[in-house]
């Protein structure tokens, strides 16, 4: 581990290719195009990674910076251009630097290349520039991930609101908690939510909470 980071590993690019066919299928049930989806331009800025290495990357080549601090200068340098003042001016060196509560000699030499960021530079200049953790490091296959994950969040909740609008009618308010879910979410939205959870415990806590839920409204037998 050098300078608070750890050292470059493999990057699996398994989550990648799932998220990538997840979102392809998204897209394909809501009648996006995949120019729109997956847009190089705005996954580019979303992600930090330069878009001709997103075009890789989403044709399943491999691709991306293995150094990480060059990784953090391209980023840098992106939010530079991407993330402007309100009146279209990019931030001063002095601005950055005030904003990040470091000295305009560090942020210089930190947007220069001439001096190794730490955790903490990093840290501060993501709350400045208003990104999430890890927006200046992550290996690239890993910072585009993220970036289509997002994506995936906002098309499942087109495709949950879509669900809601072809239910036929509106059930009562006094009606079972089955009819319910299903007018709120629909069973294909259910299950599209639940594929998202993160592991399979959560997974089967959605399966056991279905399956009480289903049994206190089986009709009994008289």
């Amino acid at each position: 581990m050098t300078d608070g980071f750890p050292a470059p590993v493999p990057v699996a690019t398994a989550p990648l290719t799932a998220t990538v066919a997840r979102v392809a299928e998204l897209a394909d049930k809501l009648g996006r195009a995949h120019a729109e989806v997956f847009d190089l331009r705005r996954l580019s800025e979303a992600s930090g990674v330069p878009a001709d290495v997103v075009r890789a990357l989403l044709d399943g080549r491999p691709a991306g910076e293995p150094d990480v601090q060059a990784r953090f200068l391209q980023r840098l340098a992106l939010l530079r251009r991407t993330r402007v003042k309100p009146n279209g001016r990019r931030y001063t060196q002095q601005e950055i630097a005030d904003g990040a509560g470091m000295s305009r000699q560090q942020a210089g030499a930190l947007i220069n290349g001439d001096r190794r960021p730490t955790m903490e530079h990093c840290d501060a200049l993501q709350r400045f520039f208003g990104v999430h953790a890890g927006f200046l490091t992550a290996h690239d296959a890993d910072a585009l991930t993220d970036a289509l994950l997002r994506t995936e969040q906002q098309l499942l909740q087109d495709f949950a609101g879509r669900e809601r609008e072809t239910v036929p009618a509106q059930v009562p308010a006094g009606a079972d908690p089955l009819a319910r879910l299903l007018q709120d979410h629909g069973v294909r939205g259910i299950a599209w939510r639940a594929a998202q959870l993160p592991t399979d415990k959560h997974r089967d806590k959605v399966t056991e909470w279905l399956d009480m839920l289903l049994e206190s409204v089986k009709p009994t037998d008289s």
